[in-house]
């Protein structure tokens, strides 16, 4: 199992995502003569997942059933062990869109966090590509190799445990782009240029408060970058579902167009939206939005070195 090469079947230590529903999953490392437990019942690793394909629908000791999937950077993101604030889809793709990233590239991220923009880019980079990766907290910079390492893609990834502020990168004119998620991203701007290829590579930091974005641009127009600009992705989510509205009055005159142009009689008209004018309403679907969103997450500033 690799979250970077798809596997058809599950293995004893693969890390595997139970599914629920859309809104109900975790990520379950599979070992033989282990059980995880659910709300539908018990699952048995040794007889319910080793040896099954990912996809399969697998019943539980109740009776109920849950689909077992294989794991993505995707899927990671909503189901990994929080030790940060990370990052989700919404930024993580134009991040990856916006520093130019393709099989091969080069990269640096600071600091390494929870892992989910990582798992992200090892994707995006792979099979030829490198991720540098440093991690300020010893302890986080640790577990972020046990995953990488239980995830199959720890040939794709260099973990370091260091201040990126005072120590950089600990590379130098090879990275095609640099992510910066740190408090002070400004004092890292200097490392940041000195860790990118000679011309043209790009850099972005990532920042909740517009006090950083300021001090990160003034550092980056300090350090010759050029095409430096700002921008906040809000993301809003639709649900598709049937609604009911009434029909407007439109006075008598719209009633006797209505009556002649629409036959209730007629077999074809059942049915139909026009079916429910007698009763003053119309039903069909529509998008939705939800009554709650996620605002505000962050401030991405990219640019490029001259």
């Amino acid at each position: 199992m690799s979250f970077v090469e798809y596997g058809d079947t599950i293995k004893d230590g693969d890390t595997a995502i139970v599914f629920l529903g859309h809104e109900s999953m975790f990520p379950v490392k599979v070992q033989h003569g282990t059980v995880t437990q659910t709300k539908y019942g018990v699952i048995r690793h040794s007889t319910d997942l080793i040896g099954k394909k990912y996809g399969s629908k697998v019943t539980c000791s109740k009776g109920g059933w849950v689909f077992v999937l294989h794991p993505t950077p995707e899927l990671w993101t909503m189901n990994l062990p929080h030790r940060t604030q990370i990052l989700y889809s919404t930024d993580i793709s134009i991040i990856t869109m916006m520093l130019e990233l393709k099989p091969g590239s080069i990269v640096c991220e600071s600091g390494t966090g929870s892992g989910s923009l990582s798992h992200a880019l090892i994707r995006t980079v792979a099979p030829t590509g490198h991720l540098y990766t440093v991690e300020f907290h010893q302890q986080r910079a640790e577990k972020a190799r046990e995953e990488f390492r239980e995830h199959g893609v720890e040939h794709l990834v260099t973990v370091t445990n260091q201040d990126v502020c005072k120590n950089g990168f600990g590379v130098s004119n090879i990275a095609d782009a640099v992510f910066l998620d740190i408090p002070s991203p400004w004092e890292a701007i200097g490392h940041a240029k000195s860790a990118l290829k000679a011309e043209g590579g790009r850099i972005c930091s990532f920042s909740p408060c517009i006090e950083q974005v300021q001090r990160t641009c003034l550092a980056m127009e300090e350090y010759g970058f050029t095409e430096i600009n700002t921008l906040e992705i809000l993301l809003r989510v639709y649900n598709v579902r049937t609604i009911s509205l009434q029909i407007p009055d439109l006075g008598k005159a719209a009633e006797d167009n209505s009556s002649t142009a629409f036959d209730s009689s007629n077999p074809s008209n059942q049915g139909s939206p026009c079916a429910n004018l007698q009763q003053g309403t119309v039903q069909f679907k529509s998008g939705v939005p939800l009554r709650e969103m996620v605002g505000h997450t962050g401030y991405l500033t990219f640019a490029t070195k001259s």
